[in-house]
């Protein structure tokens, strides 16, 4: 029986393939091998059988005596498990787990060790790999400087630390770790219950995301965005948070300063139209008395001086606007092909009161067919800003002169004037916002805000050009340099004389205003023009006078009481069969103000107070309306 036994479990053994299960002699040669050690080893039992089984060890290892000392500490110690680095047949490397167990006869003798191997290199390689992702994972989360990343217990005690929650609260791992994280709370809301209330909020909806207060080491009071999501093991046991913190400070203080320059902005528009309103009135009437024959020289005076100083403030208030849209970016051009002369006398015509009552020799030289790609609007504004600028820090009866030249594919205009001059160190800061220079003497009545420097520098540059200052110093006058890109030169056909203006025709106009001085200042204007004009003051008397008269032109100002300039124009539309011109006159002068006006129907936007020149070409838009 016996026998049969030892049969039998000798035919279980050599079965096994998924262990190498063998017998060593004392001297550790193999004395058996199974089926699991020819498949796990790729040895032939014919191959390995009185072989030493040094032979399955890197020779690292065998060098170091390693395989010697398993087999002294086995049989002292009755048995030794190990796990390395063993060797097949075809001295490929597998990682192993072995087991070796001295076997003693009945007395105490050593008879030889058996040996049971398993091959573990695709649990070692799959370790590897997680232990190799732990560890990349941990190096990503250490490496994390903008978050803070760390883990909570249940309790909300500090397991982890990243670099990233030091760098955002300046406390070490060692000053938080196993502290509740209560500690980043202010005092009123750790008070208050809310760390509690935070990881409640995230077991309950499973992630819960906070903004507010939060306090760094120092003191500091700054304002987080958190996140905190619950963790749970395998079993679904509660494990414990993950916790993300973000700094949002420095965001914070850009939306704060973002609302303020809308709420300035805003501001600045609504200051624009209450400023252009009272101005409307004023330039009309100006405008009225100066078309009054045999005027006493003292009225004309006063009225030219009036009609400066209402001018003056428009530009400020013109320019006041157009920093607010630099500053935000909200600046744009609408550029086309012009011909630069045609700019610089536009410019010139707009200065020329301002001159003759400086009694300044203006001196201009702009050739023809010089052209250039851009916005008109602006460049006119440029040059008239260098224009005024030397105006007024040229004493009464000095010289101004402005010049255009082509050089290759530039042109260059100059404004000089042998006004006060610049310092030399003063040559850049001149162009900052608002900047003065001080002990520069200028006329009392010209104020500035110190802004007309700064535009035109910024136009030049939106242009693709620059503007600098020359002056050789205090006394020496100034020279004002633009230098833009220029265009090939047009045909002479284009430069010849211009058509005839349209002949002008008798009209009736409406004019729609809620102020009246404005309403009735514009009629008078217009009759002085010749034409039929009517003056409403609400939506409702407007839309009676229109179906009254049926106007050629409607003046119609946008802020009408009741119903607003948008829903009176759609009335008319809706109402009138004639062709009319509807022209939206308002203080509101933005570019998403004239897209409005434009998407609602307007033929013309006007921005209060209306020039004289352009009230005349919005009337020759009408007239065309007439038939011949």
């Amino acid at each position: 029986m016996p026998q049969a036994s030892d049969e039998g479990f000798r035919l279980l053994v050599d079965s096994v393939t998924d262990y190498a299960i063998f017998m060593l002699d004392p001297d550790g040669r193999v004395i058996s091998w199974n089926a699991g050690a020819q498949r796990i080893k790729g040895y032939l039992p014919s191959e390995i059988i009185g072989q030493s089984f040094e032979r399955f060890y890197p020779a690292d290892r065998v060098e170091s005596g390693w395989p010697r000392e398993e087999l002294r500490r086995a049989a002292l110690q009755g048995r030794i498990e190990d796990e390395g680095w063993r060797l097949r047949k075809d001295g490929t490397r597998f990682w192993a787990s072995v087991v070796i167990t001295a076997l003693h006869d009945s007395s105490g003798q050593l008879k030889g060790f058996a040996k049971v191997t398993r091959d573990l290199t695709e649990r070692r390689l799959q370790d590897e790999v997680l232990r190799r992702s732990e560890e990349q994972f941990r190096l990503l989360v250490e490496g994390v400087k903008d978050y803070a990343l760390f883990m909570l217990d249940p309790d909300g005690h500090v397991l982890t630390w990243n670099s990233g929650a030091a760098a955002i609260t300046g406390y070490t791992a060692s000053e938080v770790l196993a502290r509740h994280f209560s500690m980043f709370f202010t005092d009123e809301d750790a008070a208050a219950g809310k760390p509690a209330a935070e990881l409640a909020q995230a077991l309950a909806t499973g992630r819960a995301e906070i903004e507010g207060q939060r306090v760094r080491k120092d003191g500091s009071a700054y304002w987080a965005n958190v996140i905190i999501t619950p963790v749970w093991g395998t079993e679904g046991v509660h494990r414990g948070f993950a916790k993300v913190t973000r700094d949002l400070s420095q965001q914070r203080r850009l939306l704060e300063l973002e609302q303020a320059s809308r709420s300035m902005n805003e501001f600045i528009a609504m200051l624009a139209h209450e400023l252009r309103n009272p101005l409307a009135p004023i330039r009309n009437a100006v405008s009225v008395i100066k078309m009054q024959p045999g005027l006493p020289e003292l009225v004309q005076k006063m009225g030219e001086m009036v009609d400066r100083q209402a001018l003056h403030l428009t530009r400020l208030v013109d320019d006041l606007l157009d920093v607010g849209r630099i500053a935000t970016g909200k600046l744009s051009l609408r550029k086309e092909d012009l011909d630069l002369r045609e700019i610089v006398l536009a410019s010139v015509d707009a200065v020329r009161p301002l001159m003759a009552a400086k009694r300044h020799q203006l001196q201009v030289d702009a050739p023809r067919h010089i052209q250039v790609h851009g916005d008109a609007t602006r460049l006119a504004q440029l040059l008239q800003n260098l224009l005024i600028n030397a105006a007024r820090y040229t004493p009464p009866g000095g010289q101004v002169s402005i010049s255009t030249a082509v050089d290759g594919a530039r042109c260059i205009t100059r404004v000089r004037d042998n006004g006060q001059g610049v310092a030399p160190e003063a040559l850049q800061r001149i162009f900052g916002l608002f900047e003065q220079e001080p002990g520069v003497a200028r006329d009392p009545s010209e104020s500035s805000l110190g802004i007309g420097l700064t535009l035109a520098r910024t136009m030049a540059e939106l242009h693709g050009g620059s503007l600098v200052a020359h002056s050789e110093g205090r006394g020496c006058g100034a020279m004002f340099e633009l230098v833009l890109p220029c265009q090939p030169s047009a045909s002479a056909a284009a430069g010849g004389l211009a058509a005839p203006a349209p002949r002008v025709n008798y009209l009736r106009v409406l004019v729609v205003d809620d102020n009246r001085d404005s309403a009735d200042s514009m009629v008078t204007l217009l009759e002085q023009l010749g034409h039929e004009a009517y003056g409403a003051y609400n939506a409702e008397h407007a839309l009676q006078l229109a179906q009254k008269i049926s106007p050629t032109l409607v003046l119609l100002d946008l802020s009408i009481p009741g119903q607003d300039g948008f829903e009176i124009i759609r009335l008319l539309r809706q109402t009138m069969d004639q062709p009319m011109c509807i022209v939206a006159v308002t203080g509101y002068g933005q570019r998403s103000d004239r897209e409005r006006t434009r998407e609602a129907g307007f033929d013309e936007h006007l921005t209060k107070p209306v020039e004289l020149d352009q009230l005349l070409q919005v009337v020759k838009r009408a007239c065309d309306l007439i038939p011949r």
